[in-house]
């Protein structure tokens, strides 16, 4: 049989492989997670991991359940190549129905790499939906943006009434210790939470090198490291605040405040290892008084 050869052309800037290395490229991931609360016997319903997809190089490992086979279900997000390049776009979503409580974190940091030749943009698109009385707990590991990294990030997250959730962002601009500053490229971050469709917290972050508010006392003050640490569903939102004020380390890096029945915590300085102590000693004070359980650390971060 006669082998026939494709002499279809090539676009313009298209490899043999079908990838494109100019500034149209685009290398896509996306996985999609769904909970549910089952009935299977025991003294109250235990969440399972009952949906899973996925595209391209994201994973889960299997769940785990560190806190008791009716406790919280714990979840590692695996992405194997470790950090993002230019036309990578990465498409988490995570939905807890109703009953459930799910736990999603990452093994490791997450790194952002420095745009190619052509200054083709990353994104990482984060959505997460809560049902009534669920409980979504997102505690990603740090990100570190490399020189020269440019891209968007965004988290939207949508709750139905009685939803609760708790997570963080940890974000750590250049590699100051090895003299790499993050002194030129650009970053978006985008925070969107919504309770029953109307808009609770809504926030766009420019991070320019360049731009004078990022050294200026008045914006990012040279800050190398920043956080932002959110909950929603507590009880009693000014005894969370007065209990973080009185048993966190009193410093001029970080500040926690409410809005529109959002605990939002913040840390601008140039520690990651402050940053990230800061918000897991926080979720320590801050879990039980949102679930009733205290916080179990999950043991991948102690590896």
């Amino acid at each position: 049989m006669p082998i026939l050869e494709d002499t279809t052309p090539l676009r313009s800037g298209a490899h043999a492989s079908g990838h494109r290395f100019d500034g149209e490229r685009r290398w896509a991931a996306a996985l999609s997670l769904g909970f549910e609360a089952r009935d299977e016997g025991a003294d109250k319903p235990v969440t399972r991991l009952a949906r899973r997809w996925h595209q391209g190089p994201l994973r889960v490992q299997r769940p785990f359940y560190p806190e008791g086979k009716t406790g919280c279900c714990h979840v590692y997000l695996l992405h194997p190549p470790g950090g993002l390049v230019s036309g990578d776009e990465l498409h988490i979503s995570a939905s807890v129905a109703e009953g459930g409580h799910a736990l999603l974190t990452t093994p490791a940091a997450a790194k952002l790499y420095k745009a190619d030749s052509h200054g083709v943009a990353w994104g990482q698109h984060t959505r997460l939906q809560v049902a009534r009385n669920a409980t979504l707990e997102y505690l990603p590991q740090e990100t570190i943006a490399f020189d020269g990294s440019r891209g968007r990030q965004t988290t939207t997250i949508e709750l139905e009434s009685g939803g609760r959730t708790l997570g963080w962002e940890v974000l750590a601009l250049g590699r100051p210790a090895s003299d790499l500053p993050f002194a030129t490229g650009a970053l978006e971050q985008r925070f969107h939470l919504s309770l029953d469709g109307k808009p609770l917290w809504l926030e766009r972050q420019l991070l320019d090198p360049k731009h004078r508010r990022f050294t200026g006392h008045w914006g990012q003050g040279g800050a190398t490291v920043q956080a932002t640490l959110w909950a929603v569903g507590l009880d009693d939102e000014a005894a969370a605040i007065d209990a973080l004020r009185e048993q966190l380390q009193d410093n001029h890096r970080w500040a926690v405040t409410r809005r529109r029945s959002v605990l939002l915590m913040r840390y601008l300085g140039t520690s990651r290892n402050e940053a990230w102590a800061l918000c897991e000693q926080a979720w320590h004070l801050l879990r039980p008084r949102l679930t009733g359980v205290p916080a179990h650390t999950p043991r991948i971060w102690l590896t």
